[in-house]
């Protein structure tokens, strides 16, 4: 890399075999520099301050102190960018989802050792993943509110179609910028479609994150689901795309195995694609925080239909690459900071329910 230092990155995982396997993956890469390999958080915590790494990787099941009591610690004493390396149990992806409301930038799942032609994938998404997580700006993350806000009750919900749609995309970052929007959000709110870049094995676990803490009612999305004020539809992670379609005078939403758009499935592109078509000036959507321009066509698309659409900005992005793709598109009509996007979304709406 011409004249630029390599990212240099601490392994920190309790398995010698993972150790090795990261290191040499990493290693691979020539704008990155495996400088150590920690065992624990002890040894990580010495290695710290021997090594100054910019990086670090992190198991989310520690011997001797777990992995969120270390994240805290680091984050309060020496915050730093931290991916977590995540097993798919559902313990794993709880602590994980956990570890990236504490402060970690991003996650992998483990490398699957005894599959060695998925490893080049593998090796590919995990430098991606450092090397972006080397350049985001940290933030301090709002806490979580203790209550939960009232739902609509449910016999209510459960024969109301909406009227207007809201449709959300997000990527590296983006678990965290949509709890923030969504724990906003009044049980009211229009139904929402959310495309979040997130492994399969995770989604349903966010959903389920989400539905707890919000006064929404949030679900991993199915074929056919009829789309409800005060519901949250989120894509199943790499499996599908979520689209928007109309069937008779309702809103419901569709999933498919078309071939990956912008190297995903889900992709937001298609989820706001669809919804330029299905609904047009009846959406308000926002894109996120994320990592390559995933999004920015299909914001375009929506503006152009008569939608109402927002970037989140610059300085509360994690990583402002997708949403900043749309402005330099001129997609977005409004730049907002994220603390600013939940009422931008429900702005129309409160209008119009004031004036009904």
């Amino acid at each position: 890399m011409s004249g630029k230092r390599p990212v240099r990155v601490l392994v920190v995982d309790d398995s010698a075999l993972i150790r090795k396997l990261l290191g040499e993956i990493l290693s691979q890469d020539p704008g990155i520099e495996v400088v150590g390999a920690a065992t624990d958080p002890y040894d990580a915590r010495e290695k710290i301050k021997q090594l100054a790494p910019d990086v670090l990787t992190l198991d989310v099941e520690m011997p001797k102190m777990d992995g969120i009591t270390f994240l805290r610690n680091l984050m309060r004493l020496r915050p730093m960018p931290v991916v977590m390396v995540s097993s798919l149990t559902e313990d794993g992806t709880d602590v994980t989802l956990e570890a990236l409301e504490v402060g970690a930038v991003d996650f992998v799942t483990k490398p699957k050792v005894d599959v060695s032609h998925a490893l080049q994938d593998y090796a590919d998404e995990l430098a991606r993943k450092v090397r972006t997580a080397a350049g985001v700006r940290l933030q301090t993350r709002s806490v979580r509110p203790t209550a939960t806000p009232q739902r609509l009750d449910s016999v209510n919900k459960r024969f109301k179609t909406t009227d207007r749609v809201i449709v959300l995309g997000a990527s590296t970052g983006g678990t965290e910028a949509l709890r923030e929007v969504l724990v906003t959000l009044p049980p009211d709110a229009p139904g929402i479609l959310i495309t979040q870049h997130i492994p399969a094995g995770f989604s349903q676990a966010f959903a389920e994150r989400m539905d707890r803490n919000t006064a929404l009612t949030v679900k991993e999305a199915e074929d056919g689901d009829i789309v409800m004020p005060g519901h949250a539809y989120v894509a199943p992670g790499t499996d599908y795309h979520l689209r928007l379609a109309r069937d008779g005078a309702r809103y419901v939403c569709r999933l498919d195995v078309t071939p990956p758009v912008n190297r995903h499935r889900p992709s937001v592109d298609v989820l706001f694609n669809s919804a330029a078509e299905q609904a047009g000036a009846n959406v308000v959507a926002a894109l996120l925080t994320g990592m390559g321009d995933d999004g920015a066509r299909g914001l375009l698309a929506l503006r152009e239909a008569g939608a109402h659409t927002i970037a989140q900005d610059e300085a509360t992005s994690l990583v402002w690459g997708m949403p900043g793709e749309a402005v330099k598109r001129d997609a977005a009509i409004q730049v907002l900071p994220l603390a600013g996007i939940a009422a931008a979304l429900i702005r129309d709406h409160r209008n119009t329910a004031t004036a009904g």
